[in-house]
């Protein structure tokens, strides 16, 4: 929101007119309770603005026994000082003559002395003045009463009726809340309450990068989050959302505008929606969350279920599983979750003694996060799919409704009998696990298993092997790496009219070192759900025939558009920049969210896949590994392309999360100009990032503009992207930033970024596979 800017300050006789002209002003605002601060003036810490009808208030504070000083918004009729938003929370004042003005050009400042904290970073060629309103916002004005900026759009840890929670693609904001650090220090602290970019209507309380509450979906019918039943009973807020290709977010007002309210994310990591109560001058709580251990995400870890109503403690395992750390387990942490007692056959058709894998039925729960609807004829085939299917773990059916879940099974609980919001689900189990109790499958259930089993099977293979023959003789395959695209092919029985739109990837015959990375792909990309990551529906390995089917992506790759003269301008800003977001969320969930640490090593155009909409995927995961630190892994077998590795990857075989940063960086570039890195020919620069460098040191950073971009584009916003591509790019690779820290970037348009290094390779031209360096 705000900047550091440390500057010197000579005691002129200028600067003390002003000083005694900002003191004529305050006397101004103390006698007629002006809401406004125009261009010039300020206020001190003895003197304050209040909104029109006198509901908010504006000015200094100390929270608690602090003796910091913050500019913050507070309440006016509310006894007890209760602040719902700071403006220099990053940067406390020490000194009682710190004060807060409107620049001369334009600007927001707080300053003291010889150092100052810009609150606002505009540009306007009229006046400005500072206005408080009624809703509690602080908006800044120009002549003609447009706004140019809003502490709205920089929410504090409160969300007041009127607020959006959420983001806009067109204007890159992000709407959050975080939490205090402290009751006494309003900086960040370590709980923030997003909004699910997924577009599921969810929110999210993160505890750093780590989840730590959901709310559940919400339910436009009854205008409520699925996990917050207290809303159901609500008659005071009126909560709403809105969704769209350009923005989506959730806000609220209040039925009768005379009522006070407010939602805070305390820092204790809970949300509280609260009102203000008058005759007791007290808040009165209407509901917050989470209420319980078992409402903390994923509080028992993946395969454990959380009990509120156990004796012996919150959490346990899965039937089938036991606690994957039994000493951590047993000493009150049990984030690592459960592993299974006996593997499952995956793929082969029985086990050792002769019986399958069956299902467990697991009553009354909250079912587990992340679900995929199939479409299915019936509970049979339901259960027949995810059977067959390695991946899955667990199955639910529920009017003419097949829900699978893939990987592990994450923030279960299990409800008391008389909670009507409890569901059933069926868990896979090896059969050694069942011993004839539970739900194991009969005998005639058996036979009825192996008859559809191999019917599908046999229908499965001809479909296959008659689409090859097709594929042989007729099908123009689109050109995406290594895959060869199929349409309308169809599974199950073979007798639906209904066809699934699929991407096949099949290993050459002659190929003699791929199947170890196809086989990496499969293994990882099936513990893997995330919507900015390509889909796997299956596998076939059949003797020689080793087969991925994953999701159709109907526009090709990246590098189709970008790269390529004639569809390149397709790719207008406001597109560029949704693939450049999801690109980053997807490798944000690689190297954090996921349950195990991804690197992917060779990320470049040609893997970021687009679908119908241009939604961004990020595909091929054959050379991907796993990660289970922060530290760099050494390798002798160097995979990936030139011009997109990390140089202690290229040259001493050194990788790390950091290098998926610096080919996200390439990317970055390369998106934004509409250029190659590699091959990139100009008069005093060999590669992109040289260029990108030397534009960015004359101060021509937005000459880096692809031409087609039309777009009458903020130079601002432009540069900020330009600044975040060459941090990532930087030699370094403790220079460069996190994946987490990019989102940041990307979604924090007021966040001040550092200036970056100078790149890596950018004396270095890469083409036709050769490097070649240019002598300075």
């Amino acid at each position: 929101m705000g900047s550091m800017k440390f500057s010197t300050r000579r005691c002129s006789a200028n600067y003390l007119v002003f000083l005694l002209i900002s003191s004529g002003f305050h006397w101004q605002f103390a006698d007629a309770f002006t809401d406004t601060i125009l261009q010039g003036q300020s206020i001190t810490t003895s003197q304050t603005i209040i909104s029109a009808a006198g509901n908010f208030e504006l000015g200094f504070f100390s929270p608690g026994n602090s003796t910091n000083y913050y500019v913050g918004i507070w309440y006016k009729k509310v006894s007890n000082q209760t602040i719902v938003w700071v403006a220099n929370r990053e940067y406390a004042f020490k000194n009682r003559s710190v004060v807060l003005t409107v620049r001369t050009d334009g600007n927001l400042e707080v300053w003291e002395g010889k150092i100052s904290y810009r609150v606002t970073s505009i540009s306007s060629n009229s006046k400005t003045s500072a206005t408080l309103l009624d809703s509690g916002n602080l908006v800044l004005r120009n002549d003609n009463s447009s706004i140019l900026w809003q502490s709205f759009d920089y929410p504090s840890d409160t969300f007041l009726p009127g607020m959006k929670l959420g983001y806009d693609k067109r204007a890159g904001k992000t709407w959050s809340l975080v939490s205090w650090k402290s009751s006494e220090d309003p900086s960040p602290g370590v709980f923030s309450l997003k909004y699910d970019p997924k577009g599921t209507g969810q929110i999210f309380i993160l505890q750093g990068s780590t989840m730590y509450w959901a709310s559940g979906t919400w339910d436009r019918d009854g205008q409520v989050f699925s996990l917050i039943r207290e809303m159901r009973l609500n008659y005071m807020f009126n909560f709403s959302y809105s969704f769209s290709k350009e923005e989506s977010y959730i806000n609220y007002s209040i039925y009768d505008s005379s009522t006070i309210s407010r939602l805070v994310l305390d820092v204790s990591g809970q949300i509280k929606q609260m009102a203000w109560l008058e005759a007791s001058h007290q808040w009165h709580m209407f509901w917050f969350q989470p209420k319980t251990q078992c409402e903390v995400y994923a509080y028992c870890g993946p395969f454990g279920i959380c009990n509120d109503s156990a004796v012996d403690g919150f959490c346990a395992c899965l039937p089938g599983f036991e606690p994957a750390s039994p000493n951590n387990w047993n000493s009150g942490d049990k984030s690592g979750g459960c592993v299974r007692k006996a593997d499952l056959q995956c793929g082969n058709s029985t086990h050792a003694n002769g019986e399958r894998d069956q299902f467990h039925r697991v009553s009354n729960v909250r079912l587990p996060e992340y679900p995929l609807t199939l479409p299915t004829s019936g509970a049979m085939q339901c259960e027949s799919d995810c059977l067959n299917n390695c991946s899955c773990s667990a199955y639910s059916y529920n009017v003419k409704e097949c829900t699978v879940w893939g990987g592990d099974l994450l923030n279960l609980q299990q409800l008391s009998d008389d909670d009507s919001n409890g569901r059933d689900f069926y868990l896979k189990l090896a059969a050694s696990e069942l011993n004839g109790k539970g739900n194991k499958i009969s005998s005639s259930k058996w036979k009825v298993w192996l008859i559809v089993t191999l019917a599908i099977s046999l229908t499965s293979a001809f479909v296959i092997w008659g689409i090859w023959r097709k594929i042989r003789r007729k099908v123009t395959a689109q050109k995406i790496p290594t895959m060869n695209l199929v349409r309308q092919i169809n599974f199950g029985e073979g007798k639906s009219q209904k066809g699934y739109e699929v991407a096949v990837k099949r290993l050459s015959k002659r190929s003699g070192q791929g199947w170890e990375e196809l086989k990496n792909e499969a293994m990882l990309i099936a513990k893997l759900q995330h919507k900015n990551l390509v889909k796997l529906f299956g596998c076939c390995i059949e003797q020689d025939e080793k087969i991925l089917i994953y999701e159709y992506m109907p526009n090709k790759s990246l590098d189709f558009f970008l790269f390529d003269s004639a569809n390149h301008g397709i790719l207008n800003w406001e597109t560029r920049v949704h693939i450049i977001e999801g690109v980053a969320q997807g490798l944000l969930y690689l190297h954090q969210y996921s349950r195990l640490r991804i690197i992917h090593r060779d990320l470049k155009a040609s893997n970021i896949l687009l679908d119908k909409d241009l939604n961004p995927k990020i595909s091929d995961f054959g050379m991907a590994r796993i990660f289970g630190s922060n530290e760099s892994k050494a390798t002798n077998h160097i995979v990936g392309t030139y011009g997109y590795m990390s140089p202690e990857y290229a040259l001493e075989g050194l990788f790390s999360t950091k290098s998926d940063v610096f080919s996200f960086g390439v990317l970055l570039l390369e998106i934004l100009s509409g250029k190659k890195n590699t091959g990139f020919y100009q008069s005093d620069s060999l590669n992109l990032l040289g260029y990108a460098w030397d534009l960015w040191k004359d101060s021509r950073g937005q000459e880096l503009m692809d031409p087609v971009l039309e777009e009458a584009l903020p130079r601002h916003i432009l540069l900020k992207y330009i600044n975040i591509g060459l941090l990532c790019v930087q030699e370094s690779a403790d220079d460069r930033p996190t994946m987490s820290d990019v989102v940041s970037m990307l979604g924090n348009e007021s966040l001040h970024l550092p200036s970056p290094k100078q790149p890596a390779f950018s004396n270095l031209r890469i083409y036709d596979g050769k490097l070649k360096f240019k002598l300075k």
